[in-house]
Order: C-alpha cells, then structure tokens, then sequence
C-alpha cells in the first residue's frame, strides 16, 4: 500500500473539522476540531502531523506542554510518541502542589493559568501544544508561564489558526500552526 502524503494527510483532516455559523453568537463561524478527532484515520493523521513537524524541527525537546483543555488531547499523545515527558497548563485552582500564575486577557476579561513549578526544569526544551490559536492570549501566557520556571520555549504548536484574529502577532516565539483559516 502506497504510503498516503502530508499533504493529503492534512486535507483529509481539515475535511473533518466542523464549521457552525453563529457560534457561540451571531457573527462567529465556529471551527470545530471535534469532527476530526471522532474519526479514527483523521486522528491518525493528524498524529503523524504533529509528530513529523516536531521531530524534523525540534529533535531536541524534552517536554510538551499542553494547555487546559484541548491541548491535553495532544500533549500526552505527543510525548509518548516522542519519548519526553509531559506537562499540563491549567486554569487557576485545578493543581495541587507549588504553583506559578500568570493573568491573561480574554474577549471579555481576564483569566488565569497555573503550572507545577517543578514541572520544568530550568533550561528545558518545550513545545506548548493547543488545539487553537484565536487572539493569542492563552498561548503568550503558557509562554510566560514557561519561561518564569526556566524553561526555554522552542514553539507553540497549533492544529488551527484563526489568522484573521491575528493571535500570532501577540506572540514572540515561533508558532506553526497544521490549518489556517
């Protein structure tokens, strides 16, 4: 059997995301990652994506950090295909233990994310992994979650990106995101 191109790997995913107009309101087209994952070759797929991007780029790292909660359909996934460990990225009040914060900006507010300090160690390599990159707010602050314990942010790594929103200017590490919309 013929061994099936990224390139056709990654249509046969965005194939699968959902679209809802007016979503959560009037106005907004909801991009719903959930359509690729309830199909098992998508999943597939998409695992090779993620893991091939990160394996060619970024033979180096050491933890994928996935943020609360899509990120940790991933992270889990990533690491163990990549043989590193992994580490969650939570709203406030969600994990036990010696915890650092950071405040973030949301569309309406703000909210706050955690992270185990012992979770990183200093000078450790991370990818941080999300299903989306929308405004920005979530991934620049896992970044700065990252870096106060020391660890060295290799890229932010997306299967969807909403350009338009232009979350990714917001940011001062490297993104890659699978599909644009």
């Amino acid at each position: 059997m013929a061994e099936v191109s990224s390139a056709d790997k990654l249509d046969y995913v965005k194939s699968k995301i959902g679209e809802y107009a007016d979503f959560p309101k009037k106005g907004i087209v909801f991009r719903d990652i959930f359509g690729a994952l309830t199909d098992g070759k998508a999943c597939v797929y998409l695992r090779d994506l993620l893991v091939r991007h990160i394996r060619d780029k970024y033979p180096d790292v050491e933890l994928i950090v996935g943020l609360d909660s899509r990120g940790f359909l991933f992270n889990l996934l990533l690491a163990t295909e990549l043989g590193v460990g992994c580490a969650p990225i939570r709203k406030k009040g969600k994990l036990a233990g010696e915890v650092i914060s950071v405040e973030y900006q949301l569309e309406y507010g703000s909210d706050v994310f955690e992270l185990q300090r012992a979770a990183i160690k200093p000078g450790q390599k991370v990818v941080i992994v999300d299903d989306l990159l929308a405004t920005g707010g979530s991934l620049l602050a896992a970044t700065a979650l990252v870096r106060k314990v020391g660890g060295v942010v290799l890229e932010s790594l997306v299967v969807i990106e909403l350009v338009g929103l232009e979350g990714r200017k917001k940011l001062d590490s490297n993104v890659h995101s699978l599909i644009q919309y």
